[in-house]
Order: structure tokens, then sequence, then C-alpha cells
């Protein structure tokens, strides 16, 4: 069925920017969300330049504030009710990548990645799921990492460990919802340029622009798949070949 209208989480930025600017592209209707409002408000027009015919909601959330998960997704489904439609698509994209190695006093910023990346992704998983489940259809997408398929040594540590947990919780989810008209796709982006790997200083090797990011992400989503590796090549090889990694090797790659 045609998704129409979707919510993305951390829309202000990064990824989420660059898939609703694609989604925009193709006329769907968005409902976006960030901490950022002037940056959603800013989104939003450009959006609405790129195609004045769709509908562009945006509202203030921070994710890991659970009631307000709840609460800024069924204002978006009785919105689109009120249109003659319903809430289609839930993209959990919301995340953050502090922090760095364990027992080096950086708990204070693992731990608030560790809320955001998996505590946050699981109160939007619920409010996307009840809302799919009492209208006996949906797409939740849940954008993990091609990091979470290894165990990582410093500042990648604990994002790779929540990202690890989004990729589990979402397959519990996809078999919870097995034969049922509710689909369930989990995303492993490899690099794509964003404020995240901005902030790492020195470009990571294979990174893509957020542009064609974006674009092969929104190809993914529309497929509907169980999962899927972003960009496909070179990383589903890389994804074999870190798996055969011994820690030693491990460590002197990204030690």
């Amino acid at each position: 069925m045609k998704r129409k209208n979707i919510v993305i989480t951390g829309a202000s930025s990064g990824l989420g920017m660059g898939m609703a600017r694609e989604f925009a592209q193709q006329g769907y209707n968005l409902a976006l969300c960030a901490r950022r409002t002037d940056k959603l408000e800013s989104l939003k027009e450009d959006l609405l330049k790129i195609n004045p015919s769709i509908t562009v909601l945006t509202h203030p959330l921070d994710v890991n504030d659970s009631k307000a998960v709840f609460s800024v997704f069924e204002s978006f489904r009785k919105t689109f009710e009120a249109a003659g439609g319903t809430l289609d698509r839930v993209i959990v994209n919301a995340g953050i990548g502090r922090g760095g190695s364990l027992g080096k006093g950086l708990e204070g910023p693992n731990m608030e990645t560790a809320i955001t990346n998996f505590c946050g992704a699981l109160s939007q998983m619920e409010a996307a799921l009840q809302i799919f489940r009492e209208q006996n259809h949906g797409h939740l997408v849940a954008v993990s990492s091609m990091s979470a398929f290894r165990g990582y040594p410093g500042a990648m540590n604990v994002y790779a460990a929540t990202k690890a947990g989004l990729k589990s919780l979402a397959e519990g989810a996809r078999i919870e919802v097995y034969n049922r008209p509710i689909r369930v796709t989990t995303l492993f982006p490899g690099y794509i340029q964003s404020e995240m790997t901005d902030s790492i200083g020195k470009p990571p090797p294979y990174m893509i622009s957020l542009e064609k990011g974006a674009r092969l992400l929104v190809k993914a989503i529309n497929k509907e798949k169980n999962t899927a590796i972003v960009p496909f090549w070179p990383w589903y090889f890389f994804k074999v070949i870190m798996n055969q990694l011994s820690p030693g090797m491990i460590r002197k790659v990204f030690g």
C-alpha cells in the first residue's frame, strides 16, 4: 500500500533532514519532530518550496520524554485522520553519538547516548506500534547502524551497543507482528555525511554525501524489506569481514 503520511524523528539535521527532503520530492506528507524547533521550521519552509502540494507538520520533541513521544505521535495521528488519512509510517531516527571509553570518567555522556539511542527508540516504537495495532496497518522503520554487528572500543563502544540493541528490538517487533499488515524494517547505514560524521574530524572511509545517502535510504524504506544495508556496497562486504576479526584486530583498527 502507499504510505502517504510519514513521521520522522530527529528530523532537524543529518539523516532525518535528508530523508525528509527526499520524501518531499516524492510527494509524501511529513510529520517532523526534533528538539531544535528553529531548524524544524526552517526545514518545513524548504520542504514546501520543494513540493508545495504536500502537508508538513512539525512538533518539538525530546525522545527521552516517553509521555511526550506518545502525545506527539497521537497528535500527528489525529491530524492525519482529520484530513482523511492515517499515520502510515514512523521512522525512528533520533540519536546521538557522545561518550568514550568505559571507566574513564565519561559515564555522563555514555549514559546520555544509551538513554537517547535505546530507551528513546523504545518509547518511539511503543507509541508507533500501539497506533499501528489499533488501525491494523503501518510501517515501522528503525535506523540502526553498521556498527550494530560488532562491539567497538573507545567512543564507539556505547553507540554501537545501542544500535545492536535497536537491531534486536526491531527484530523482536517484526516477529511479534508476523502475518499482520504491519511491517518492520531495520536500516543499517554505513558512513553518510551528517553532523555526527562531521564531528569526527577526518572524513571516515567510504563516506557518501547526505543527498545520495538519503536517496538510498528512502529507496530501501519504500521497498519495506525486513533489513537493508545502505549503501549495500561496500558495507555488506565489511559486515562479513568484521565478523571474522579477532578482538585484537578490532582494537588495532578502532582503538
